[in-house]
């Protein structure tokens, strides 16, 4: 018996670079969750930002954020890792020799970005809505650092898996450096992913892993589709993602469909 649903948000279950649910998506969680189930967005965005997405039914699903590095049920904290203070800003130095990317540092509470690229500003605070601090200089920061991200949204997959490489070389040993869509590289905290956020969430929850599927598309998504009971991956999903699942989907909303029309 399913009794717990995550799913990845970007590339997953909002396609082509949506930034908002369908009305298809919304209903068919919203009746997942009143037959019992829980369900939980897994991603790398913010917290703050993935309640915002999930608008009149974010108070009835669970979340693990920041590739894993928190978890909330029912928005109170389960679970919190954050990286290293040296490590972190070893990492910030090196993106500054960078002037490819743009960064953003997030926290629990809020990210940072610099302002030096108008565009991405927008993209961070006016599209993808989250909560975000304007600030000089990222190796300033004192909070403690849960994730740090890249991006590069002119030059696409070439130079990201270019620079991905010269980072893993770097920090590889300390820390992991996965792909986030075709635009991002993520830092994520030591020990860390979506697959152990899950974890504490049903150790809560008293939910065994094999009670559980999920859903994803990228290098980021592995650990949680091979923990749970069945892993989806998408269709369109990062080269060698459909290795780690046990099936392939076009669609999550036409799975959680399947799943109501048995209940």
């Amino acid at each position: 018996m399913i009794k717990l649903i995550a799913s990845d948000l970007d590339g997953t279950l909002l396609q082509n670079g949506a930034q908002a649910l369908s009305p298809r998506s919304v209903e068919l969680i919203r009746k997942i969750t009143e037959k019992g189930i829980v369900f939980v967005a897994a991603s790398g965005r913010q917290y703050q930002c993935m309640r915002t997405l999930f608008g009149g039914i974010r108070d009835k699903i669970s979340y693990v954020a920041e590739n894993g590095s928190l978890a909330f049920h029912e928005n109170q904290l389960i679970f919190e890792k954050t990286i290293d203070d040296r490590l972190a800003h070893r990492i910030l130095e090196e993106l500054k020799i960078q002037n490819k990317f743009d960064t953003v540092v997030s926290c629990r509470d809020t990210c940072y970005i610099e302002g030096n690229d108008p565009d991405f500003v927008y993209r961070i605070t006016d599209v993808m809505k989250n909560k975000t601090e304007i600030i000089d200089d990222l190796r300033t920061i004192q909070s403690p650092i849960l994730k740090i991200a890249i991006c590069n949204l002119i030059d696409g997959p070439h130079v990201i898996d270019k620079y991905l490489k010269h980072l893993q070389n770097q920090f590889g040993s300390e820390i992991k450096i996965v792909t986030s869509g075709n635009f991002w590289i993520d830092f994520i905290a030591p020990d860390t992913n979506k697959a152990v956020g899950l974890q504490h969430l049903l150790d809560k929850l008293q939910i065994r892993p094999e009670e559980c599927i999920a859903f994803g598309d990228q290098y980021n998504d592995v650990e949680m589709l091979q923990y749970v009971g069945t892993g989806y991956a998408m269709s369109n999903a990062a080269p060698g993602i459909s290795y780690y699942s046990d099936d392939v989907t076009d669609s999550v909303d036409d799975v959680l469909a399947d799943i109501l029309a048995e209940i």
